[in-house]
């Protein structure tokens, strides 16, 4: 059963003030409690029926991710193999998807399980998002090489992440952290952020 979200406390709770030092460089905040469920999809067949229970196309090149607002509301369908998928929507939502989603595949044809507890989601923006990420994370972010739309799992400082690229020319991205590693994640962003702390943007 899942927990009451007003009763539950964040991997990041106590954390916004902290991590507003990083701004205005860098904008770093929390969206805990988002709902995630990996879809394992072996019957290409049944790509339309899940399409149209999310009300958004599930992507097809690959380290990319789609997104839209369909019947649950906002939500974002991340590649991350040939035939397995992460759904990320609104809290609250797990039950809902899981049992539209199971339908939708069929018995022998997948896969759906509620993973909303294993991550939490920090979203990072602002003109110096990129160099920061960049200190502890190997792929090139570089808008010609990871446009918009691009979806990698990948190390940051080590910990493993799935990382999506929200909009590259604005430095907007999404960081999908295991809880567990969400502390040591926060401390290691304050830490190679100190040279940023200072940043004032310069009028043009």
């Amino acid at each position: 059963m899942t927990a009451d979200i007003r009763t539950r406390r964040s991997p990041l709770d106590g954390w916004a003030e902290r991590l507003a030092e990083l701004a205005p460089a860098v904008e770093v905040a929390e969206r805990p409690f988002r709902t995630h469920v990996t879809l394992r999809l072996r019957d290409a067949g049944r790509a339309a029926a899940v399409s149209a229970v999310l009300g958004v196309e599930l992507p097809r090149t690959p380290c990319t991710f789609t997104r839209g607002d369909g019947p649950h509301g906002p939500v974002e369908v991340a590649w991350l193999g040939p035939d397995e998928y992460l759904v990320l929507a609104e809290p609250g939502l797990q039950r809902t998807l899981e049992s539209a989603l199971r339908q939708a595949i069929g018995d022998a044809s997948g896969a759906v399980i509620d993973v909303s507890a294993q991550r939490t989601t920090l979203t990072l923006s602002g003109p110096k998002a990129r160099d920061l990420l960049a200190h502890g994370c190997a792929i090139d972010l570089h808008p010609s090489v990871s446009p918009s739309g691009t979806c990698v799992q990948a190390l940051l400082a080590q910990s493993g992440i799935v990382l999506l690229v929200r909009d590259a020319d604005a430095g907007e991205f999404t960081v999908l952290v295991r809880a567990s590693f969400a502390i040591y994640l926060a401390t290691w962003l304050l830490d190679a952020g100190v040279e940023y702390r200072e940043y004032r943007e310069v009028p043009v």
